[in-house]
C-alpha cells in the first residue's frame, strides 16, 4: 500500500500522475521524474527531472550517472559505430545531459543546439521548436564537417513526451545534411503507441533509420481539466525576500582560448584532455577562496551546463558538499507545499544584451536554488556564467544577483571567458 505521504501533490490534489511502464535498466519514471505544473493554456503539465539538475539541486553523481547510463544504451545499440557518432543536446535544457551521453560513447563530436547568436559564428543550419519558450534553435560548429557528415547522430532531449519536437528537427536537419541513422536519447520516454507508429512513419517517409533508447518509459495520466484547474490555483508567489541581504563576489577565471567551454561550436574527443585540465584548476581557484565546509550549490547559467555540473563534481571530490543545477527560460508553477518540486522561485532579466527587442525582453527563471536540508555552516550559490552574461543587466535591480541577495542567499559569481569560434576555429585548423 503506498503511504499518502509518498504521492506527489499534483497527483493527490489534481490527478496529474506519472506512470512507469518498462525500463532495461532499473530506473523508473516516477524516480527520474515528479509531477509539475505550468500555467500554459496548451500545456499544463510538466515533468521534473531528478537528474538532470535543471529545476532541482542535484548531486552532479547523480546527473553524470544517468547521462553515463543513458550513453551506454547509446553505445549497445550503434556498437562499433559508438564512437564515430555525432551527439546533439537539445538546448536549453539537454546541453550537459548531451555531453555526459557523449562522454560515455567517447563520440567524436559533442555539438549542441543554441539560442544564442555568437559574432565570429557561422550558422550552419537551424531549426524551430513549435511549443517552447524560445523556438529557435542553431547550430555553430566550428567547421561544417563536424556536423555535415555521414555518421550516425545521436540527439538528446531530457524527455519525449509525443517525440514531435525530435521529428521537426530530424526532418530540418535531414533536409540540410542526410543521414542513415538517427538514435533519439532521453532520461524518460513517455510516448504512446501512436507516437511510437509515427517516428516510424516519418523513418519511412525520410528513408532513414530512428531509433530510441530511454532509461524508463511510461506514460503521463493527465485529466482534462488540467489547464482550468491549474489556471485556478493562486498565483505563485516569486522572488521572495530574506530577513537580511546577501553578499555578493566575483572571480574572473581564467579559460584557455582554446579549449571549448561547452558544445556550442562541438566539443571534440581531442578536447578532452585540456578540457579537464582547465577544469581541475579552475577548481583548485575556487576552493582556494572557499571555506570548503560550506556547502554549495553551483548554479549554471541556461546552456551553459556541463562545465558547472563538472565543476560542482570537482568540489565534491575537493572536500566541498556540492550541488548543481542551472538557469531556465521556463516558467513554471512554484507552490512552498509537501510533495510539490518547485518549492521557490526567481524571475529576474536576462543578463545578456541581445541583438533583438523581444529576447531582450523575455525573463529568466531559478527554481529552489537551496540546499535542501538544514546545514551547520550555511550553503553559499556559486553562480556561472560566461562573458557575455557579465553585463550591467546581471548586477541591476530585477537582475539575478538582486533578487538572489534579496532573498539572503550569499553569492559568488564565476565569470569564464566565453569561446571564440574564430580563435577556436583557427586553433583546429592549425593543429
Amino acid at each position: 500500500m503506498t503511504d499518502i505521504l509518498d504521492i506527489p501533490w499534483a497527483t493527490a490534489e489534481l490527478g496529474f500522475a506519472l506512470e512507469h511502464a518498462e525500463s532495461s535498466c532499473g530506473y523508473t519514471v516516477p524516480e527520474l521524474v515528479r509531477p509539475g505544473l505550468r500555467r500554459n493554456p496548451r500545456r499544463a503539465h510538466l515533468l521534473v527531472s531528478t537528474v538532470l539538475g535543471k529545476h532541482i539541486p542535484t548531486e552532479p553523481a547523480a546527473v553524470r550517472g544517468a547521462g553515463h547510463r543513458l550513453g551506454r544504451l547509446v553505445t549497445d545499440l550503434l556498437g562499433d559505430a559508438a564512437s564515430d557518432a555525432v551527439v546533439m543536446g537539445f538546448a536549453e535544457t539537454a546541453t550537459g545531459l548531451g555531453h555526459c551521453v557523449a562522454d560515455a560513447l567517447d563520440a567524436a563530436c559533442c555539438l549542441h543546439s543554441t539560442r544564442r547568436q555568437v559574432p565570429g559564428a557561422e550558422v550552419l543550419t537551424g531549426f524551430e521548436e513549435g511549443h517552447s519558450h524560445a523556438t529557435f534553435h542553431l547550430l555553430q560548429p566550428t567547421s561544417g564537417a563536424l556536423f555535415a557528415n555521414a555518421a550516425p547522430l545521436v540527439l538528446v532531449d531530457d524527455e519525449i513526451s509525443t517525440g514531435a519536437t525530435a521529428l521537426d528537427a530530424i526532418r530540418a536537419l535531414h533536409r540540410d545534411h542526410p543521414r542513415d541513422r538517427y538514435v533519439l536519447a532521453s532520461l524518460v520516454d513517455m510516448r504512446s503507441e501512436q507516437d511510437r507508429r509515427r517516428t516510424a512513419e516519418v523513418a519511412a517517409e525520410l528513408g532513414t533509420s530512428i531509433e530510441h533508447v530511454s532509461l524508463a518509459a511510461g506514460r503521463s495520466v493527465v485529466p482534462d481539466d488540467l489547464v482550468a484547474r491549474v489556471a485556478a490555483l493562486p498565483d505563485p508567489l516569486l522572488n521572495p525576500v530574506g530577513e537580511q541581504r546577501g553578499d555578493v563576489r566575483f572571480l574572473h577565471a581564467a579559460w584557455p582560448s582554446h579549449v571549448p567551454d561547452g558544445g556550442r561550436h562541438g566539443m571534440l574527443r581531442t578536447d578532452a584532455a585540456a578540457f579537464d585540465a582547465a577544469l581541475s584548476t579552475l577548481a583548485d581557484t575556487i576552493a582556494d577562496v572557499r571555506d570548503a565546509r560550506r556547502p554549495a550549490v553551483v548554479v549554471g547559467h541556461e546552456e551553459l551546463m556541463y562545465l558547472p555540473l563538472r565543476l560542482a563534481e570537482a568540489l565534491v571530490d575537493r572536500g566541498t558538499p556540492a550541488l548543481f543545477q542551472t538557469t531556465t527560460r521556463s516558467p513554471v508553477h512554484v507552490m512552498d507545499v509537501d510533495g510539490y518540486p518547485l518549492r521557490r522561485g526567481f524571475r529576474f532579466t536576462a543578463p545578456e544584451h541581445i541583438d533583438s527587442e523581444f529576447e531582450n525582453e523575455v525573463p529568466r527563471f531559478l527554481y529552489n536554488a537551496q540546499w535542501p536540508t538544514s546545514t551547520e555552516v550555511r550553503a553559499e550559490l556559486i553562480l556561472v556564467i560566461d562573458s557575455p552574461a557579465d553585463t550591467d543587466r546581471l548586477r541591476a535591480p530585477g537582475g539575478v544577483l538582486d533578487v538572489l541577495t534579496a532573498a539572503g542567499e550569499d553569492v559568488l559569481v564565476v565569470i569564464v571567458p566565453a569561446t571564440d569560434p574564430t580563435v577556436l576555429r583557427t586553433h583546429r585548423e592549425t593543429v
